[in-house]
């Protein structure tokens, strides 16, 4: 768990005073002032003042971050510079902070898509990630990344079905992904070795686990799909009986990834003193590499290819030759004999194109089969991922081999060049998913989908690449530059480097940058090296680092990736384009497709607000906001008020406010300081214009530093979840543990408003050693009339002393935990011993499909039809406002497909219902609403939830709370599957009036049930 924010330096005065009851609201932390934080953005320390920063940076929001992070350069090609600076712009936004287990991951889409593992993480790219993040200076955004594939949620397990791989089990498994490599790339160019070395066994346990899925030992390859290579539809998947998913083989993406991550695993167990277990990996390096010789390498054609790995026991290689086949260069794994593949780069038979590399060769029968068709081919369109893997490569052919007559600098830089222009929409810099080869324009680019696409490198090529900044495994840097012959000047400043300031200045004559001329490099503003000539050269940089590249760990208690659950986001009036949540959902950018922000557009009021519910109390003494301005209709707000809710319901502005800047800005930070910290669960911000204009928050964070040596967990918890209901209370137990010895230890235990909570054992401790807890026990006592259909969360916070260290924390969901018993009253039971079925009424929502034939006998219902139909059995009760509960013995189902399908919930009638499915083909469960003959897709919840019925098992639906949940019960135990929001479709009240009803579905057969009950309370 690490999170990217600047430390704060001074003493956070600690939590509210720590009673045994704990009433939720807006309280003073303590009375201790505290000292004023440093900047929001790391130091970039000493260095040179060539460039003009803002200039190159244009317009962008928050150019801060930008001077904080980014290197600088200046080239005289305009077109790849431009291209450098938006592709910085679209990889801050592709930066997304999930919470305090993960921190800080970097996003493919802007937006979530439904394959992605845990807050949008996708391993396709991950890679590419990496690579492109080692640059920044503030390294916690990719060791955050890098802990969350080989740590965290990224490192889970995954449903191992058709759409997610079926072939894997865990997120970072889902794609080929060359995860060592990549961490071993970042340590060269942060010289920070401990932190690998200390994740050895996370990364050896990703390369191990290649080896159980797709490793076949009696050929020493690996094997992968090509789709699971995040390559759909290719050449070689053509070639097979299914085009998406087919296409089994041996290739030279996924062996050559291994090659990479076994050599990268030797290096850091060299590093870790085991040299031993290092030579193994480094003798499984050379054996992938002589079998990817052996079988791979076609001599025939001077080139890598895919081998299919079924029906084909000669192993013969495809006939075409496809991009990946320049991949072995990227991880130095191709001998300098095999130089030959390059000129197929240039070919106008082979990859050349005018937007390209091409992903398959020209003279393929397969080149763009299909390919205007819709996405996603890789059998001809130029796609960035691939695009940026040959760029890498080729540069890795020019510095790294002896000399060839293949390719040659120039090369390098027409392929750049090309690339750079391919990222342009109406001349503009764009990046989608695929682009033409031959027309300019792209391919793949789906609205509110494609846009800023994350899913390659370029800056990376640019520094280490055309600009030759090779970074080193030692304290040292190699500059190569591959930079036409004919180029004057270029400049690359502020370049974060083992701790330390790179600014490197090529002029020719000295009249570009008034340096004088020649080559000039600077370490931490001190001249290091002057030389005539752009010859290779290795430059030491050993000394004290004088950057600061680690800021200290921050946890933003307002954020919501999910943007469901808590902490949620409300506002006096919203655009109908916009929501609310877009503020607090772990993303600061300010596109307006997609957006990620709240705006008041439209409304009548004269000022307007967004208010934020934590859900249980928390540490409020650093708050950031974000204002969002179009420059239009939206604009930065003339003032602004932080507000804090008291238990009353009262709105006041929170104390001790210290604002930087003083004056409201629009597109940047606005950094509030609330000194002495308070301790509240709601906080708003009013934001008027003196014109009564619309205002917008991208961005609202509410950081608080954790104390590094303490940590705040609780035990005993299922699934990570309290288990409570209405009207009853139950025990929680924290635990505070540390890492050194720490003195006057204070607990909290926070709660949603209207809850009580009290300390049953002590929440204090003179001392806390490490091995040593301190364990306190809790009584929670939760209300009759709570609302438990939003999971409010518990929060418990922990500081030692005056709280000058940080404060501590943890949050844990609670979660109403279904149960028959909970529903006393017996509403309606039917267990077709006698035919009831005249009782019912027959609803068909489905349009025109009949409904089945419906039959009763032998305690058995039985639905029966010969084609589509749909029925909705409603029985003749209504349900409870304070719940209902529909639980459902289904006894067997039809076989069918698509239609094999159990409906369980409320029904006004075929056009107004709300009922959870089973789809027992496809082993799916979803909810749908319809209110007055109109689908309710925002209040289903989302789809869909995995499950597979077996004969025994129930199913029920509980509507409590205007939530319609669905639960599932295996061997006596049941398991909540999914929710669903209706009442943002109807109100509570009105859904509960409705009929508690069963519907079944299907395309032939029959299907049959053995019980419906239905239980209120």
């Amino acid at each position: 768990m690490a999170l990217v924010q600047p430390r704060l330096a001074a003493a956070v005065a600690g939590i509210a005073a720590l009673a045994a009851i704990v009433v939720p609201g807006t309280t003073p932390a303590s009375a201790t002032a505290v000292a004023p934080p440093p900047a929001v953005y790391p130091a970039v320390g000493p260095t040179t003042h060539i460039l003009d920063h803002a200039a190159l940076l244009g317009g962008v929001p928050e150019p801060a971050w930008y001077e904080a992070n980014i290197p600088f350069v200046d080239l005289p090609d305009k077109d790849i510079q431009a291209t450098y600076y938006y592709r910085w712009r679209t990889y801050k936004e592709a930066l997304k902070y999930t919470g305090p287990k993960d921190g800080w991951i970097v996003s493919e889409f802007l937006g979530p898509v439904g394959y992605s593992a845990p807050y949008g993480g996708i391993d396709a790219a991950a890679a590419h990630h990496i690579y492109e993040g080692r640059w920044l200076r503030d390294q916690r955004y990719v060791d955050d990344y890098l802990d969350y594939w080989l740590r965290g949620s990224g490192s889970e397990a995954k449903p191992a079905t058709d759409g997610l791989n079926d072939n894997t089990n865990d997120w970072a498994h889902q794609y080929s992904f060359w995860a060592a490599d990549a961490a071993v790339a970042r340590a060269e160019v942060s010289g920070d070795w401990r932190f690998l070395v200390d994740r050895l066994p996370d990364l050896r346990r990703q390369y191990e686990g290649w080896k159980t899925t797709n490793f076949d030992a009696q050929v020493g390859l690996y094997w992968q799909t090509p789709v699971w290579d995040a390559m759909e539809f290719t050449a070689s998947s053509y070639q097979s009986a299914d085009p998406y998913h087919g296409g089994d083989g041996y290739r030279p993406t996924i062996n050559a990834y291994q090659y990479g991550d076994a050599r990268a695993i030797a290096l850091l167990l060299r590093k870790a003193g085991d040299p031993v277990t290092a030579a193994r990996y480094e003798r499984e390096a050379a054996d992938l590499r002589a079998n990817v010789e052996r079988h791979l390498w076609d001599p025939s054609s001077s080139f890598y290819k895919h081998v299919m790995r079924d029906g084909n026991p000669s192993l013969t290689p495809i006939a075409d030759r496809e991009e990946i086949g320049f991949i072995p260069w990227y991880f130095h794994m191709a001998p300098q004999d095999n130089a030959a593949a390059w000129t197929q780069l240039t070919d106008p038979q082979g990859f050349a194109a005018a937007y390209g590399p091409t992903t398959t060769e020209r003279r393929s029968p397969w080149f763009m089969h299909q390919a205007l068709d819709g996405c996603c081919r890789w059998d001809g369109p130029s796609w960035p991922y691939a695009t940026s893997q040959t760029l890498t490569a080729l540069a890795n052919e020019l510095l790294d081999y002896p000399a060839q007559s293949y390719v040659d600098r120039d090369d390098f830089y027409s392929v750049l060049r090309g690339y750079a222009l391919t990222q342009r929409k109406n001349g503009q810099p764009y990046v989608a998913e695929a682009h033409h080869p031959d027309e300019n324009r792209w391919i793949y680019d789906g609205r509110g989908h494609s846009e800023d696409y994350n899913h390659s490198t370029f800056n990376d090529i640019v520094l280490s690449g055309l600009l030759g900044i090779r970074p080193q495994q030692d304290d040292s840097v190699r500059i190569s530059p591959l930079v036409p012959a004919d180029w004057s000047h270029f400049a690359v400043e502020n370049l974060a480097y083992h701790g330390h300031n790179l600014s490197i200045v090529w002029d020719r004559d000295g009249t570009a940058y008034g340096q004088g001329n020649g080559l000039r490099l600077w370490v931490d503003g001190s001249l290091r090296v002057q030389r005539a000539t752009l010859a290779d050269l290795t430059v030491d940089v050993r000394g004290r680092p004088t950057s600061v590249t680690a800021p200290a760990e921050l946890v933003d208690d307002a954020a919501n990736v999910a943007k469901t659950g808590y902490p949620t986001a409300t506002a006096s009036y919203t655009w109908p384009g916009d929501a609310a949540v877009n503020a607090i959902d772990g993303q600061d950018f300010h596109l307006d497709v997609p957006t990620t922000r709240w705006t008041s557009y439209g409304s009548p009021n004269a000022a307007d607000w967004l208010q934020v519910d934590l859900g249980a109390p928390t540490l409020v003494s650093d708050v950031r906001i974000d204002f969002y301005d179009d420059g239009g209709g939206v604009r930065t707000p003339t003032s602004f008020a932080l507000q804090a809710q008291d238990p009353d319901g009262t709105w006041r502005d929170v104390p001790g406010q210290r604002r930087e800047p003083a004056v409201p800005v629009g597109r940047a930070i606005n950094r509030v300081v609330v000194d002495p910290p308070i301790t509240t669960d709601r906080l708003r911000v009013v934001a008027p214009r003196s014109d009564r204009g619309a205002v917008g928050i991208a961005a609202l964070q509410v950081w608080r530093r954790p104390d590094p040596d303490l940590t705040a967990a609780f035990a005993g918890l299922t699934g990570g979840e309290l288990q409570v209901d209405a009207g009853r209370t139950v025990t929680v137990t924290t635990k505070v543990s540390a890492e050194r010895p720490k003195t006057a230890v204070q607990v909290s235990l926070e709660v949603p408003r209207g809850w009580t909570t009290r300390a049953v054992t002590p929440a204090s401790a003179k001392k806390v050693t490490p091995g040593r807890p301190l364990t306190t026990t809790w009584e929670v006592t939760v209300p009759a009339d709570a609302d438990l259909g939003n999971s409010r969360p518990i929060r418990v916070l922990a500081r030692s002393g005056t709280g000058d260290d940080g404060t501590s924390g943890a949050v844990a969901t609670t979660r109403y935990q279904f149960s028959p018993s909970d529903f006393p009253t017996t509403a309606w039971d039917d267990d077709f011993g006698t035919d009831r079925s005249a009782q019912y009424r027959i609803d068909r929502p489905a349009g025109g499909e009949p409904a089945p034939a419906f039959s009763v006998a032998g305690g058995t219902l039985t639905a029966q039809a010969s084609s589509r139909a749909f029925g909705v059995l409603a029985a003749p009760v209504t349900g409870s406002v304070a719940g209902t509960a529909i639980i459902v013995q289904p006894q067997r189902f039809a076989g069918s497909a698509p239609e094999d399908s159990l409906f369980i919930g409320q029904s006004a009638g075929n056009r107004d219902n709300a009922m959870a499915w089973y789809n027992n083909h496809f082993g799916t469960s979803g909810v749908d609403v319809q209110v007055d003959g109109g689908g309710r897709g925002d209040a289903t919840g989302g789809c869909c939830a995995q499950v597979q019925w077996q004969p025994g098992d129930r199913f029920a639906v509980v509507v409590r709370w205007g939530q319609l949940t669905t639960w599932y019960e295996h061997d006596g135990v049941w398991r909540q599957i999914h929710t669903a929001p209706v009442s943002d479709a109807l109100d509570a009240t009105t859904l509960a009036s409705w009929s508690p009803a069963v519907g079944l579905r299907l395309d032939n057969g029959s299907m049959a049930l053995d019980r419906i009950t239905v239980l209120t309370r």
